[in-house]
């Protein structure tokens, strides 16, 4: 499994092959259709950025951690390299799975024109479901669809939610809550005895010692902008760890043979 310290969600942007800002000069014919395998292009990675206000939705399903050098939080989907426990061959997320707002807006993503100071909404021209004459089409006489303009509502709030998500962070580093932990496994040999634990990452997580050691108005200052509750969702998240390992080991072992 990739060490989580050094971040594989840090650089391009994940999923995306050739995101190009949206023109009605180069996209005019462009569409977008449902994909018969929806969610396919998630399935080769086992990390997925998340915002802090998915944290309790997604704790249901994931462990919630922070990765890399930005202690970018994400859910943790598998233990192996490209490797998605929750996204079946057919490319449907499980049924009881929470499926991140970073997944839901594809194959739309904003970029920072920082020379303009303003964000400009891209589509990833590379993404299957991106083609011409597709049943949601991108331009409508020369102006953006009624889908795109969805697209770009989703986004502004996706990107506002990804502002908000800095501030938290800044707020553990500042807080110095943040601590390198490890997720092993320690499987059992033949006989039944431990066998030697195996490490599966090393990742960045809220330590509840430095927590406790808060004083009381900031534990309230906590609580009350509601910061507590997300550091909390991501606690309880870490049990999942256990969950991964078990699907992991189902996933892996021979199919039983129907009995004749």
């Amino acid at each position: 499994m990739t060490d989580t310290l050094q971040s594989p969600l840090e650089g391009a942007v994940l999923f995306y092959k050739q995101p190009e800002p949206l023109d009605p000069a180069q996209h005019q014919t462009l569409g977008v259709n449902a994909a018969e395998k929806p969610y396919a292009f998630v399935g080769q990675t086992n990390f997925v950025p998340l915002t802090v206000t998915e944290f309790a939705a997604a704790a249901l399903s994931y462990p919630v951690i922070f990765m890399g050098a930005q202690k970018q939080p994400a859910a943790v989907m598998g233990l192996r390299n490209g490797e998605n426990l929750f996204v079946s061959p057919e490319g449907d997320f499980r049924p009881d799975a929470y499926i991140p707002a970073f997944v839901r807006r594809y194959p739309f993503v904003f970029a920072d024109d920082k020379s303009n100071q303003r964000l400009i909404l891209c589509v990833d021209r590379g993404a299957d479901i991106v083609v011409e004459g597709g049943l949601n089409p991108l331009f409508v006489d020369g102006q953006p669809s009624d889908y795109v303009k969805m697209a770009m509502e989703f986004c502004n709030s996706f990107e506002q939610e990804r502002v908000r998500t800095e501030s938290f962070v800044k707020l553990m580093e500042d807080l110095d809550l943040l601590e390198v932990r490890e997720a092993s496994f320690t499987p059992r040999n033949p006989d039944g005895t431990a066998g030697a634990p195996q490490k599966l990452a090393e990742y960045y997580a809220v330590s509840e010692d430095k927590l406790k050691a808060l004083p009381a108005e900031k534990l309230v200052e906590l609580r009350d902008n509601g910061a507590l509750g997300q550091i909390y969702a991501h606690l309880v998240s870490l049990l999942g760890w256990d969950r991964l390992i078990a699907m992991t080991l189902l996933r892996a072992a021979p199919p039983v043979a129907a009995n004749a």
